[in-house]
């Protein structure tokens, strides 16, 4: 949402928003963002138009009721429970402070270009390379945007050799970088950056 949009919502479409947006609802990504947002709401709503949600659903929770059955409750909590809640927290973040941070810049439809899109709306992450081996170099998220046919293992590679593509807006996994990503929630059309809600309220 803009400022102007969250200040003129009503309290249960703003709470809705918040909700969506909280660091709790981040850190258990694996119900709220993979199993809630990604398969059992869209199943709900249109069951045939994402049929593989529902396939993906049906398939999770006969996994977990055969893990309990034959192994038990705690093959269940450190095989699937503990992993699975550590890598959809971890995953959502990544998600979430490629397009939340800083920097960000967003656009009208008047001003809107898919290159500026692409370049501006889209973080460079920057991490070590065991954290890019093991999240897919999704740090180049910029680049992925881009021209998402890139395949992932190249994309440090077209980074280095397009000098247009080595001066991204960045962010990282720094604990100051992940409080500060986390504190913005809404656009400010006038300032063109993104605020907080206290600071937005305020200034209203």
């Amino acid at each position: 949402m803009t400022k102007a949009q969250f200040l003129k919502s009503s309290a249960k479409e703003r709470a809705q928003y918040l909700f969506m947006r909280h660091p709790l609802t981040i850190l258990f990504g694996y119900i709220f963002v993979f199993l809630g947002g990604m398969c059992v709401f869209p199943s709900l709503e249109k069951p045939k138009e994402h049929s593989d949600c529902v396939i993906a659903l049906v398939v999770h929770v006969i996994l977990l009721v055969l893990i309990t059955f034959f192994l038990g409750w705690g093959t269940l909590l450190l095989l699937v429970l503990i992993p699975f809640t550590i890598a959809g927290a971890i995953g959502s973040y990544l998600f979430y402070a490629q397009h939340n941070f800083p920097e960000v810049s967003f656009y009208d439809s008047a001003g809107w270009t898919y290159e500026k899109a692409a370049l501006e709306s889209s973080s460079f992450l920057a991490t070590n390379r065991a954290m890019a081996w093991f999240t897919g170099n999704i740090g180049y998220h910029h680049i992925h945007h881009l021209n998402a046919r890139s395949p992932f293992y190249r994309l440090p590679e077209v980074m280095k050799k397009l000098p247009e593509l080595q001066r991204p807006k960045k962010t990282s996994l720094h604990p100051r970088d992940i409080a500060r990503c986390l504190s913005l929630k809404v656009w400010d059309v006038g300032s063109q950056r993104m605020t907080g809600i206290k600071l937005a309220t305020q200034e209203a």
